[in-house]
C-alpha cells in the first residue's frame, strides 16, 4: 500500500500549529504583561498600525524580521530578547498570522511564545488600551531596532 501525503491547506496547518499553543485572550495577555513581564510583539504591517493605532508598550517588529529580532542568540535581536524562557505574545491584526509566527518562535526555543486570540482587533474590542494613530506620523518598528546594524532582509 502506498501512502500519499497530500499537502495541508492553510486552515489545517493553522489548526495543527495552534494545537501546540496556549493562546491568550486579550484580558489574559494584559495580565501576562502585568504579572509576568510578558513581551507583546506587534507584527502588523505599518498601514494597519497607522490606520488603527498600537497597543501601548508593545514592541513593533515587522513579521519578516521577527525570528532575527527575538532569537536570544541573534546578533540582530532586540534588547528585550535575552532569554529563551521570556513570555512572548505575538499580535497580528486578527489572530491568524500570529499563531504561525508564535510557532516559529517556539521552533527557535522560545518555549513560552504564544499569540493573542483575535489579534489587535480583539484587544481593541475588549476595551484594552490603544494609542490612536497620529495623522501624518507613521508608526515605525521599536526604536532600538534601528541601532542594531544591518537588517536581516537587506542581505
Amino acid at each position: 500500500m502506498v501512502t500519499v501525503n497530500l499537502p495541508l491547506g492553510v486552515d489545517e496547518l493553522l489548526d495543527r500549529e495552534r494545537a501546540h499553543l496556549h493562546r491568550l485572550t486579550p484580558d489574559q495577555a494584559a495580565r501576562a504583561v502585568e504579572d509576568e513581564g510578558a513581551l507583546l510583539v506587534d507584527i502588523r504591517y505599518g498601514a494597519l498600525r497607522d490606520r488603527d493605532g498600537v497597543i501601548p508598550g508593545a514592541v513593533i517588529v515587522e513579521r519578516n524580521e521577527l525570528e532575527w529580532r527575538l532569537d536570544p542568540h541573534s546578533a540582530h535581536r532586540i534588547p528585550q530578547a535575552t532569554r529563551h524562557d521570556l513570555p512572548v505574545v505575538v499580535v497580528c491584526n486578527e489572530g491568524y498570522a500570529s499563531s504561525l509566527a508564535a510557532r516559529s518562535l517556539q521552533a527557535l526555543g522560545l518555549r513560552r511564545a504564544t499569540d493573542l486570540v483575535g489579534g489587535f482587533q480583539g484587544w481593541a474590542a475588549a476595551g484594552l488600551p490603544v494609542t490612536p494613530p497620529v495623522p501624518g506620523r507613521p508608526s515605525v518598528p521599536h526604536p532600538s531596532i534601528a541601532a542594531i546594524g544591518d537588517r536581516p532582509d537587506s542581505q
